[in-house]
């Protein structure tokens, strides 16, 4: 058995040059798509796999927003109804960082500029990128780019989101170690709302350094 992690040789790298798309179909075009790909690859020893097809779900790439008071040492978060958790037999309203789509051409800090306007009523004062992720590399081609903002959580709360898109918005100001606490006690399920929190518990004593310092 090879131990990758331990320095063991696996095997030759794989990548793009080593994947056929054989065939690909559109099985849906709404809300969403959904693909259904005809692949091929070579495998470690040089061979090649079998034509097999998986289907791909595609919601084009988004951009979300973990706001936070370096400050007052708070996080601001919005609270929406979310069908993938209602039909997974979870808590319909779910806790998320503010959030939108990227249309083409669209810049994914100008998304989330207009989003925590459009969603918690919070002028970003200062923004970092902090890293794009995959919410499943299985299934799930759309990327998003996440980012946290300062802003002044004194002036967020209130009841948002645009009535055309029959999106609510409820605005939810916690503190950092009360977040903390709703990711190790599980009332947050999103990968979004996770992953964000977990970035700012490992990078929290910096961003307060960094934005205090700009602050003077």
């Amino acid at each position: 058995m090879t131990d990758s992690v331990s320095g063991s040789d696996p095997g030759p790298r794989l990548g793009p040059d080593d994947v056929e798309v054989l065939k690909r179909e559109t099985l849906y075009d709404g809300w969403s798509r959904l693909h259904r790909y005809t692949y091929r690859h070579r495998l470690s020893d040089g061979s090649w796999t079998r034509p097999f097809t998986r289907e791909v779900y595609d919601r084009g790439s988004a951009a979300a927003v973990l706001l936070y008071d370096p400050h007052a040492d708070r996080v601001v978060l919005v609270e929406q109804f979310r069908p993938g958790a209602h039909a997974a037999g979870l808590a319909p309203w779910q806790l998320e960082p503010v959030g939108g789509m990227v249309e083409p051409g669209e810049d994914p800090a100008d998304v989330v500029r207009r989003e925590a306007l459009e969603e918690a009523n919070c002028g970003i004062i200062e923004l970092i990128h902090a890293f794009d992720y995959m919410p499943s590399v299985a299934s799930y081609q759309s990327p998003i780019h996440l980012f946290c903002g300062r802003v002044d959580a004194a002036r967020a709360g209130g009841v948002h989101g645009r009535a055309d898109e029959d999106e609510e918005t409820r605005v939810v100001v916690l503190t950092a170690e009360a977040a903390f606490a709703a990711v190790k006690e599980r009332p947050i399920v999103s990968s979004g709302g996770l992953l964000a929190l977990q970035w700012l518990q490992l990078n929290r004593e910096w961003l307060r350094r960094k934005w205090s310092a700009a602050a003077e």
